[in-house]
């Protein structure tokens, strides 16, 4: 499949448009030809193997590279909010990945919220969340989803179930036990969603579920009176790249997902 194919399917598929108004990552092909402007014939190339990736860095171009990925697939990518200048960090990875002429495709928030490959649906799989509905409101799009538990269950087994299915590297799982002693309801937002707080108190929910904690989380989660567990942001955004890679393995394209586990 040619590159050009390969992220137009990605782009339809995860809905990329339709975040581009609230999402700082510039979601898309962020590194490669062809790119807007330039026409399929002056560069395209085809992919035979993805590497896929949760975050866009040094060691994971490199272990891209060295596989002999044709495209490296990222959540987390290396243009936020503009790219002012290329220097430092930025130029080490962005060299990373034209001395290797590695095409970067990412994916923030729209494989955050994704209803079928999203990484809120992982987790909500892994802890048996049903009659879900989108959460974490972003001006008429969604970063997660809420819904019931398949049956109540104490913020301690949340723990653990996360604990045993996410890879959190050298890092734990962390719970805010200050809520409901059973969880009935629940809402997740992977990565860094406790500023989905007051939304998910509002909602009604007994537990949050996310990544990682900002420092206000505690005494806002206390006064809500709601559970919080945070699963670290790398392990629960795990679960959204691996099915992302199993949709283009049904597309024909062998695909590699690069394990780097930040403890965070």
């Amino acid at each position: 499949m040619d590159l050009t194919t390969l992220t137009e399917r990605l782009d339809e598929r995860l809905r990329t448009d339709e975040y581009a108004a609230v999402d700082a990552s510039a979601n898309g092909l962020q590194v490669g030809r062809p790119g807007p402007g330039v026409p399929p014939e002056a560069g395209d190339r085809e992919v035979g193997h993805v590497a896929l990736a949760v975050d866009a860095a040094v060691a994971t171009a490199e272990r891209a590279a060295a596989l002999g990925a044709d495209l490296l697939v990222t959540h987390h990518g290396l243009v936020w909010g503009g790219l002012e200048r290329v220097t430092g960090r930025q130029h080490r990875r962005l060299a990373a990945f034209v001395e290797h002429d590695l095409p970067l495709y990412v994916s923030h928030l729209p494989l955050d919220g994704h209803p079928e490959l999203g990484n809120a649906v992982g987790v909500a799989d892994l802890l048996g969340v049903v009659d879900r509905e989108p959460f974490g409101d972003l001006g008429g799009v969604h970063a997660g989803l809420r819904g019931r538990l398949d049956g109540p269950r104490s913020p301690a087994d949340l723990h653990e179930t996360l604990a045993a299915d996410l890879d959190t590297g050298d890092g734990r799982v962390r719970t805010l036990d200050l809520g409901p002693e059973r969880v009935e309801r629940a809402a997740i937002v992977t990565g860094s969603g406790t500023d989905f707080l007051d939304e998910a108190a509002a909602a009604g929910v007994d537990a949050l579920v996310t990544g990682e904690g900002k420092g206000k989380a505690y005494h806002e989660a206390r006064e809500a009176g709601l559970n919080v567990v945070l699963g670290g942001h790398y392990a629960t955004e795990t679960v959204g790249v691996r099915r992302l890679g199993e949709l283009i393995e049904d597309w024909g394209v062998e695909t590699t997902f690069l394990d780097h586990p930040t403890g965070l």
